[in-house]
């Protein structure tokens, strides 16, 4: 058992690094794409972002996966089969994102996932073992989620064009905009941060005596956060504009000063994605390590997991790693796709496409729709292209990444479908 421990450690790290290599563009493709930072500044930020997130906060998603994963209680009596299953889900989803990877396509992770299980599932316990009602939910959420995305895109950069970047004077209309640029950004991005990141100081600050409703401090510092950042926000701004007046020539030769507008979205778009980086490492992390921590409750208890398990540190160490280790060695790919291959980007564009993508996700929660970052990112990069201009917009990319979306969970479930049936030739 200790060497098949190993060796679904190995295989959780492989899917991971091919996590960090797909899904990390998410985070970071259109602030590269922007020129808001570089890729190698993009690497360092989104690594150490996404594996705070995984290690601090991926215990709460991989401990639903792991006992969600596939319906525990039909494989009660032969957890060995489990064990075969969780095994076959993390070479299928492994070998399916190395694949979307290599050719630069960004594909839900997420949906490799139950793509895989449902392969696994249908060999093991007949179609009937099969959660149609979620594949059905992914496939309008296929349709729904760029369409959504778009749109929000194309009203919030249309606003912003209209009333900032086609002003006379930009800087002046900037500066009576910020504010509330501020509180949308963290408005929501913090709904989707804030919660799990105060959530200790909720847990003492009850514990002390004081009985207060659970958003009462994630609405406290969002506000407070809100304001800093919008009097950091003026005074950066303003020294932009001094610069920009004291030396005309070198601001049209420097692009890294030309425009204190589109530097300052940049450091915008910068906050935003750091949001999102941190986000998908403590979510997203889950598809890579729940089988693994499934298994290992499985050899310490010799039975199924049922219901929560605790998951050992060094699991949520193990995903972190291989995401950051993927992103670095092989993510520059998607980001090339994300951030350049679509459309052009600017910082302004760049800062509505993360803003699109993360409105899109918090209204599909509420709505129980399951929901892919690629699919809501890639709408709403669509959706400035339309604003921009249509032509701008190259379709040949779109085409190749659409084929990528529809064929992830035919592929993957055919894959685990495969490699089941074979493990299960060789092993029972």
């Amino acid at each position: 058992m200790l060497i098949t421990l190993v060796a679904v450690a190995l295989l959780a790290f492989y899917v991971a690094w091919n996590l960090g290599a797909n899904d990390v563009a998410n985070a970071m493709g259109t602030s590269v794409g922007s020129k808001a930072v570089t890729l190698k500044q993009a690497l360092i930020i989104a690594g150490v972002l996404e594996f705070t997130g995984a290690v601090l906060f991926g215990h709460e998603v991989t401990q639903t996966l792991a006992t969600k994963i596939a319906n525990p209680a039909l494989f009660a009596a032969t957890p060995q089969i489990f064990v075969i299953g969780m095994v076959t889900v993390l070479i299928s989803c492994g070998i399916w994102l190395q694949i979307a990877t290599s050719r630069g396509l960004p594909v839900s992770s997420s949906h490799a996932v139950v793509g895989a299980i449902a392969g696994f599932s249908w060999v093991a316990l007949g179609v009937n073992a099969i959660d149609w009602s979620s594949i059905g939910l992914i496939t309008i959420g296929w349709v729904l989620t760029p369409l959504i995305s778009g749109a929000i895109a194309a009203l919030f950069y249309s606003q912003i064009k209209h009333w900032i970047l086609d002003q006379p004077n930009q800087l002046v209309q900037l500066q009576e905009w910020i504010p509330w640029l501020s509180t949308l950004l963290l408005g929501v991005f913090g709904v989707i941060v804030l919660p799990s990141l105060t959530e200790p100081l909720t847990n003492f600050v009850i514990e002390l005596g004081f009985t207060i409703p659970a958003y009462d401090i994630p609405l406290l510092t969002g506000a407070i956060a809100a304001v800093g950042l919008t009097i950091i926000s003026w005074r950066q701004l303003g020294d932009l504009a001094e610069v920009e007046e004291k030396f005309p020539l070198q601001t049209q030769e420097l692009p890294s000063i030309q425009d204190p507008v589109e530097r300052l979205f940049g450091r915008f778009q910068l906050l935003s994605a750091c949001f999102v980086a941190f986000a998908h490492g403590s979510n997203d992390v889950g598809n890579a390590i729940a089988p693994l921590a499934a298994i290992v409750y499985i050899n310490r208890t010799g039975s199924v997991p049922t219901d929560g398990i605790t998951i050992p540190i060094w699991i949520l160490i193990l995903g972190g790693a291989g995401i950051i280790g993927g992103l670095a060695v092989w993510g520059k790919k998607v980001i090339a796709t994300i951030g350049e291959n679509i459309i052009a980007l600017q910082p302004s564009s760049g800062f509505c496409a993360e803003l699109a993508t993360a409105t899109t996700i918090l209204i599909a929660s509420r709505l129980g729709l399951p929901v892919s970052t690629s699919h809501a990112l890639v709408g709403g990069v669509v959706g400035i292209g339309l604003v921009q201009n249509i032509k701008s917009i190259k379709f040949k990319t779109l085409k190749g990444i659409a084929a990528a979306w529809l064929i992830t969970i035919p592929v993957s479930a055919v894959l685990s479908a495969a490699i089941f049936s074979i493990a299960r030739i060789l092993f029972f």
